[in-house]
């Protein structure tokens, strides 16, 4: 049977497809920016005559139809493998929770899950002469996702890039249960970064200046991590090589810069290797057909083997806040989940086991809260409930715009007066006398 009358056979309407979802029922709802239109319109028409379904996803770029049915928590929970702020307010709604795990992990849990889903339902590109519906920016875990679903439900978007990989980066026809041809909306965009604050500027000079030529970059979401991608492209640097977890647009500005040859690369040479993508129209008008980009499974991206391969590895990466053991949160607020673990650990682990590799851990040294006040971002402990995504044992380099410290191996008072040397001026006594009262504090001359 040719693909156009399989195609033909099993294209359905969202409103039959999601007949499929029943009470108590596992379902996956994409990754990011393939999490369904269609489908979610049709299953939140659905969800009020079900109970306890369990949806998974994360990375939400818009507000799901299922989260603003009437009373959500009645009828479904939302488990998210990596939070934003659309799924923190379902927290304080009663029904989202965070599953926490190492992305890296992820294609592993799905094909040995004991709870696999019964459904998964996720947007991709139209069918290609071959077969396959390409994943987009998201191949991540979806190809495990779909290994171990019972009914794969595909939403078919004619605006979503092609994006070129090697492996599980797209699925055949002959596995998917179900087609749906959405309204084939715009991919959802995170707009354009706002501008560097001179805060991300310093920080991102310091940063710039640790990275050598034919250097592989990981590049975190956010402000410094964007503001280190616009000087590298104004650098002289050359021959960089591109291997992360999320693309950003920080790294179409380098490419387009002539930055990134991936040439020194001793994997994958010649390409960048992303697990997913987000941002502006720019970034997924670049992913489109570039055979120049590798969209690859999150358990080879972020797997420490293949990280530690790639010599002089940059990993580049926020976090919330540190204390004076060297223990980052990149997470969580006390008790209030902001985002997740992600990959940041993988990196930071892998980029020390390369050859001339470096991790950096960057935030500014304060934050200012609604009313006005000033804190200070280093804290003698992390907060009553907050979660150590990098142990004190593993960080490497720590930047705030007051400058940058290597943690790596330091004795406790060691670590204690170097961070406390790139905390904001106001604190740094507060902090001094802190770390005296924790018996982590030498008498040294830079008292």
């Amino acid at each position: 049977m040719d693909f156009k009358t399989q195609y033909s056979q099993k294209q359905t309407t969202a409103e039959e497809a999601v007949k499929a979802v029943n009470s108590g029922d596992w379902v996956d709802f994409g990754w990011c920016v393939t999490t369904p239109v269609a489908l979610d319109e049709a299953m939140a028409k659905r969800l009020p005559e079900l109970t306890d379904v369990n949806f998974r996803g994360g990375i939400l770029m818009w507000t799901p139809q299922i989260f603003q049915i009437d009373n959500p928590a009645e009828h479904m929970t939302w488990n998210s493998w990596h939070m934003g702020g659309i799924e923190r307010k379902a927290i304080s709604q009663g029904f989202a929770y965070y599953a926490p795990i190492r992305y890296s992990e992820l294609p592993r849990y799905y094909r040995e899950s004991k709870t696999p889903s019964k459904v998964a339902m996720f947007q991709v590109a139209p069918m290609d002469e071959h077969g396959f519906f390409n994943f987009g920016p998201s191949a991540s875990h979806m190809a495990a996702c779909c290994e171990m679903a019972d009914t794969i439900i595909v939403e078919v978007n004619q605006n979503m890039p092609r994006c070129l990989g090697g492996f599980e980066e797209s699925i055949h026809i002959s596995q998917v249960d179900m087609i749906v041809e959405g309204n084939h909306p715009a991919i959802a965009s995170m707009g354009a970064a706002a501008p560097a604050t001179e805060v991300d500027q310093a920080v991102a000079k310091y940063i710039v200046n640790e990275i050598t030529d034919g250097a592989c970059l990981q590049l975190g979401i956010g402000g410094m991590p964007n503001a280190v991608g616009s000087l590298i492209a104004q650098s002289d640097l050359k021959d960089l090589g591109v291997h992360t977890e999320m693309y950003v647009d920080a790294f179409v500005d380098i490419a387009k810069a002539g930055k990134i040859t991936g040439a020194r690369k001793a994997i994958d040479k010649g390409r960048q290797v992303y697990a997913f993508g987000a941002g502006t129209q720019k970034l997924y008008d670049y992913l489109n057909e570039n055979p120049e980009c590798m969209s690859a499974p999150v358990n080879y991206t972020n797997d420490i083997r293949s990280i530690s391969s790639l010599d002089n590895f940059m990993s580049i990466n926020n976090a919330v806040d540190i204390d004076l053991y060297g223990q980052i949160n990149a997470e969580s607020a006390g008790t209030k989940q902001i985002s997740g673990a992600g990959g940041q650990l993988d990196f930071v682990l892998g980029a020390y086991l390369s050859n001339g590799g470096k991790s950096f851990i960057c935030m500014s040294s304060t934050f200012t809260t609604k009313d006005g006040t000033v804190n200070s971002r280093i804290r003698p402990t992390l907060a009553n409930g907050s979660i150590v995504t990098d142990t004190r044992a593993n960080v490497h380099y720590f930047v705030t715009e007051y400058g940058i410290v290597n943690l790596k191996g330091l004795s406790a008072w060691q670590k204690a007066e170097a961070i406390i040397s790139v905390a904001h001026p106001d604190f740094r006594n507060e902090l001094i006398a802190e770390a005296e009262k924790m018996k982590i504090w030498k008498n040294s001359n830079k008292r």
